[in-house]
């Protein structure tokens, strides 16, 4: 296995499994969305909030969601200005219109069940690829590949025999990671979890550790001697001063008023009026802040 885009045979494929799933069992985090009882939307309100934002930060927040919305048809019933107000400061909030438009969709095509079917599943608004592939396997034990940005660093590591994955998801890597799952169903949805875990864990970006890895004697990149990372620098996101920043700044007046809130409250959260207005302009056209007469503000209602 040299690259990500050869195979590896069955047998090479095999050989993972077994290790990283046992791996799993003994080390996975107990977290509530893998419970039994955190059922399907518990798995889809957890994977629309872990995109791009760690387990810490979203853990407070996910409780105090199911505990508010414990099924589809609850939040379908809240204006979605409760969805945003609701997501706190987990960034990039529309994600929590996309979960409220897909709570709507559930609750009048599927009677407020989240369906088990992948390709119903990709059908709901704001879920893609990973979001369907993540709740059929994750709630529903079925077999897909599962490729968030810690599977797919450990398997251009592991099978790729490269440090990082590219930017974006290829099509050799879709190709790749179906050809590493299991035949049967439970152990297939069994290591995409495991996968996954274990880079979150032990090969992370930050600094992967070996020692601590139940397939490091397989490991493509291991055995090559680790060569670096060859293709474009990998940079940090950066968030002060940016538009980011200033939205946030901006919701964030929103989301602790219970009533509409004038310009002269928004003015004050940032001093350049230019990236203000940009900002806020970029908050109307997203359908996160509901302009009114008289130059009041709100969130969605």
């Amino acid at each position: 296995m040299t690259d990500t885009t050869t195979e590896p045979s069955p047998a090479d494929a095999a050989s993972l499994h077994a290790p990283v799933i046992a791996w799993f069992d003994e080390h996975a985090r107990d977290l509530p969305w893998r419970r039994p009882e955190a059922g399907a939307w518990g798995v889809m309100v957890s994977e629309f909030m872990l995109q791009q934002t760690p387990v810490s930060r979203v853990l407070p927040v996910y409780e105090q969601w199911l505990a508010r919305w414990p099924r589809p048809a609850d939040l379908a019933a809240e204006a979605p200005g409760e969805a945003v107000r609701a997501w706190g400061r987990l960034g990039y909030p529309r994600r929590a219109l996309r979960l409220h438009g897909a709570a709507q969709a559930i609750t009048e095509r599927h009677s407020g069940d989240v369906p088990s079917d992948h390709g119903q599943l990709l059908a709901l608004p704001g879920i893609g690829e990973y979001t369907a592939a993540a709740v059929a396997s994750f709630a529903y034990g079925q077999r897909h590949a599962v490729l968030d940005t810690n599977v797919r660093r450990v398997f251009a590591r592991a099978a790729g025999g490269v440090q990082y994955p590219p930017t974006a998801t290829t099509a050799a890597e879709r190709k790749l990671a179906r050809s590493l799952l299991p035949d049967d169903e439970e152990t297939a949805s069994r290591w995409a979890a495991a996968s996954m875990e274990l880079g979150a864990l032990v090969c992370t970006a930050r600094g992967e550790d070996c020692t601590r890895c139940p397939i490091a004697a397989q490991c493509a990149w291991r055995l090559a001697g680790k060569p670096a990372h060859e293709g474009p620098a990998r940079r940090g996101q950066t968030y002060a001063g940016t538009d980011r920043q200033v939205r946030g700044k901006l919701l964030a007046v929103l989301r602790d008023a219970r009533t509409p809130v004038p310009q002269s409250a928004l003015d004050a959260v940032w001093n350049d009026p230019v990236q203000r207005a940009r900002a806020l302009d970029g908050l109307v056209a997203d359908g996160l802040v509901e302009p009114l007469a008289d130059g009041l503000y709100r969130l969605p209602g």
